[in-house]
């Protein structure tokens, strides 16, 4: 297959994609990847490839395919290509929680030194090493990413990037409960989508929408929290985004748990429970064990909430997800001074203030810890914060 038809049959797939038929997409852009002969045209279809493939959230194929990509690249002999390919292998272990792989693929990307088309590429770059930072709960470096990849954004003009940033901050300040920022950010996103969004994958607007559901369940505004995330699982059922379904399954499960409605919470921790198996986001698994150990607690069946924080702090543990670790022990903590066990206890006590000392979660001005409950906070341009009070 020549370069004229190639880039045809890429067109075709895109075009495929574009109206929902994915399978059918999937298979001509197959066909061309064994046919083609043309290098240039095989990577941007594995570029399709491991978009297509990241959005219905097969991470170990979109990996797969970044190690194609990279080989490709490597045969075209060009430094963008090169960049391009090694932001696919960062996003592809970002995805499966592979956050220090990620972290590292992203500084092969940064100290690459190709054209002003790599540079550009280094907004994204900045972001999904911002998210692997955050997967890992070092708060500062992930700030510092975000804020980077922010004014990429700003100085290229580019609003997509700008609105995956803001739904990225939403989440960095939900985590480190500032909830109105946690709030502030998506919503900027979702405006960001309908001023300038017309020919944009509803995707962005999906992801405004669930990132601002989990804002409202923080504040305590359930009905809103509600609303937005049924319009983005609408979206993620309408585009089979697998990714997204596990996280709105998790919040729905959330606000019926806030509702002090566990019944109608388990089943829906159950189902994001699968689907994060199914994919691989173990992150996202630790989030699910925590929601179904609170609703234990709410039982009062002490020891069904200890079972599933065990699985829960070997998942975390296997990360490096310090937050993670950080909340198990503050449950059993709970748990512990109900049920008298002293011991258990202090051991508790203490290793929740390694975890508040290893992520430096405190005030620079108070001293106070940052994240133990909504508090605004203020960032300084060395991306430290402290309480806005």
């Amino acid at each position: 297959m020549g370069q004229d038809q190639t880039k045809q049959q890429i067109e075709k797939g895109l075009h495929l994609y574009q109206s929902n038929q994915t399978e059918k997409a999937l298979r001509v852009w197959m066909r061309v990847l064994e046919k083609s002969a043309d290098p240039a045209g095989r990577f941007r279809v594995l570029g399709c490839l491991i978009t297509a493939h990241a959005e219905m959230g097969r991470y170990k194929d979109m990996l797969k395919f970044a190690v194609v990509q990279i080989d490709t690249a490597r045969e075209l002999e060009d430094p963008d290509y090169l960049t391009e390919s090694y932001l696919n292998l960062a996003r592809s272990n970002e995805k499966l929680c592979e956050f220090q792989k990620a972290i590292s693929y992203c500084k092969t990307c940064l100290n690459m030194q190709g054209t002003a088309v790599s540079l550009q590429l280094n907004g994204q770059v900045s972001l999904s090493m911002g998210n692997a930072f955050l997967g890992l709960s070092i708060f500062q470096k992930a700030l510092e990413c975000f804020e980077k990849a922010l004014r990429y954004a700003h100085n290229n003009d580019d609003k997509m990037l700008e609105c995956r940033v803001c739904c990225s901050l939403g989440s960095f300040y939900a985590q480190v409960k500032d909830y109105e920022k946690a709030l502030f950010f998506p919503c900027k996103a979702a405006e960001l989508v309908n001023d300038y969004g017309k020919g944009w994958s509803l995707k962005y607007r999906a992801m405004s929408q669930y990132h601002m559901a989990v804002a409202y369940r923080k504040l305590g505004r359930l009905a809103d929290a509600m609303d937005c995330c049924e319009e983005s699982m609408k979206i993620a059922l309408q585009h089979g985004d697998r990714p997204l379904q596990a996280l709105c399954l998790l919040c729905f499960a959330d606000i019926h748990r806030s509702r002090r409605d566990v019944q109608t919470a388990f089943p829906r921790y159950d189902s994001s429970m699968s689907i994060m198996t199914e994919i691989g986001n173990r992150l996202g698994l630790v989030q699910v064990l925590l929601g179904v150990t609170k609703c234990w607690m709410i039982q009062k069946e002490l020891d069904k909430a200890l079972e599933s924080i065990e699985k829960a702090q070997e998942l975390a543990e296997g990360l490096g997800n310090k937050l993670g670790l950080l909340k198990l022990h503050c449950l059993c903590e709970r748990i512990y001074r109900t049920k008298g066990q002293q011991r258990e206890l202090r051991d508790h006590v203490v290793k929740f203030h390694e975890c508040v000392e290893e992520m430096e979660l405190y005030c620079g001005m108070c001293g106070e810890s940052i994240g133990e409950k909504n508090n605004q906070l203020q960032a300084l341009p060395c991306s430290h914060f402290f309480h806005l009070k």
